[in-house]
């Protein structure tokens, strides 16, 4: 069951962001080229921005193709830490982005350059909009429904870039009106928002890293699985932490001291193919089983 949900999730990742891979290539020559022959930085640097996302695409794959390798003896609980270190590898290019852009445009304010409005930096911008919008609301879905902390933060490595786009329209607009500086003033706008989304990606990968808790969602989830299971007469000591896309989870179950180790080992196994089945991610679950006596009742 969990190689399964794994396999299924790892072919919906590669799909969608091989596509990435497709849309970022030609968003970023368009972009770079017209940036270039229009003389306008933010365009420039919103095209740069769209080839760094091949390079975050590529460590998406990366990561995957590494943490969805079987658990071996070297790694008992398995690879899925490849996921989220490259998800945080995502962040910190985001984060350098970011700087880069704010750099050369101010430097550009400096020096006093201005740049002339050109409607076809315009027609670039809103098409990268409209094509990386569409891209992160797609990557987001694969990234929900596969809790893969990688694809989370490439999906909104495709939004900065929607709205680094969005700034740039921003920019033109500024500039048709006479604001000479209406561009790297965009392009600033865009860096700081690129960096505050690395930030928010970042700290999100060091939760997980420190054995942070799954999602309070999928808790409640567990909660009423197990409540539901009218042979677990009470329980207690439910822990979690996630481990790239896999949930690793322990709880202490008191059962009938009546019953027998069989019949008490039924119980657990039926607990956790109740959990594989309802739980849309990988989960990996120890059952610790006690009587249900009083001094063993523990909130």
């Amino acid at each position: 069951m969990i190689s399964d949900k794994r396999e299924i999730s790892e072919i919906k990742i590669k799909t969608v962001t091989y596509i990435g891979m497709c849309v970022n290539s030609g968003l970023s020559l368009i972009k770079i080229i017209i940036g270039y022959l229009a003389g306008s930085l933010a365009l420039i640097a919103d095209g740069i921005h769209s080839l760094s996302d091949l390079a975050t695409d590529l460590a998406v794959l990366l990561g995957v193709r590494i943490g969805s390798k079987q658990a071996d003896s070297s790694h008992p609980y398995g690879h899925g830490r490849a996921e989220t270190f490259a998800g945080g590898f995502v962040a910190l290019i985001l984060i350098f982005v970011g700087g880069i852009m704010i750099y050369y445009a101010t430097i550009a304010i400096a020096k006093d350059e201005v740049t002339k409005p050109n409607y076809a930096v315009l027609i670039a911008a809103i098409l990268s909009v409209v094509a990386k919008e569409w891209l992160y609301r797609a990557t987001k879905k694969i990234a929900v429904e596969s809790h893969s902390p990688s694809v989370y933060a490439n999906a909104w490595h495709h939004r900065s870039d929607a709205f680094s786009s969005v700034a740039v329209v921003i920019g033109f607009i500024t500039l048709v009106f006479g604001f000479s500086h209406g561009d790297q003033v965009a392009a600033i706008a865009v860096g700081l928002m690129i960096i505050w989304i690395g930030i928010k990606v970042i700290s999100d990968t060091f939760r997980e890293l420190t054995e942070g808790s799954i999602d309070n969602e999928t808790i409640e989830m567990i909660k009423n699985i197990i409540n539901a299971d009218s042979s677990i007469q009470h329980w207690h000591q439910l822990r979690s932490r996630t481990v790239g896309r896999e949930v690793f989870l322990d709880v202490h179950i008191l059962v009938d001291p009546e019953l027998n180790v069989a019949a008490a080992h039924d119980i657990s196994e039926n607990l956790e193919k109740s959990l594989e089945k309802q739980i849309s991610r990988p989960i990996n679950i120890t059952v610790h089983i006690e009587p249900d006596i009083p001094e063993m009742r523990k909130e």
